[in-house]
């Protein structure tokens, strides 16, 4: 990504997710464009940003209005899907961490 989101009125939540890819994409690019748009267009869905490194480390943060929204999301049947290929196919292993923003900043552009 080359651009930050925004930051929403606080509080919100941030899902922090932490993982390593295996090698090869084997869908994987294709799934990641999909959840993206589709997470779009969840109710209470507010951002997020994402990076990898070239040895497979990510780190993607979305941001969501309510706990509700998130628990919406992770249950979601086209998500789950996704969560179960990712633990069969794409991630060597991962970590999510759910957080209450209560405060944000921002400099520059």
């Amino acid at each position: 990504m080359d651009e930050l989101s925004a930051i929403p009125a606080s509080p919100h939540y941030a899902v922090i997710f932490t993982s390593l890819r295996t090698g090869g994409d084997r869908g994987y690019a294709e799934m990641a464009d999909e959840m993206l748009e589709l997470a779009r267009r969840q109710p209470g869905f507010l951002g997020v940003e994402s990076v990898r490194d070239a040895s497979g480390f990510g780190i993607t943060v979305s941001y969501w209005e309510s706990e509700e929204a998130i628990r919406n999301w992770r249950e979601n049947a086209r998500h789950r899907l996704a969560q179960r290929l990712g633990r069969e196919l794409w991630y060597r292993s991962y970590a999510v961490r759910v957080c209450k923003v209560e405060r944000g900043y921002t400099f520059g552009e």
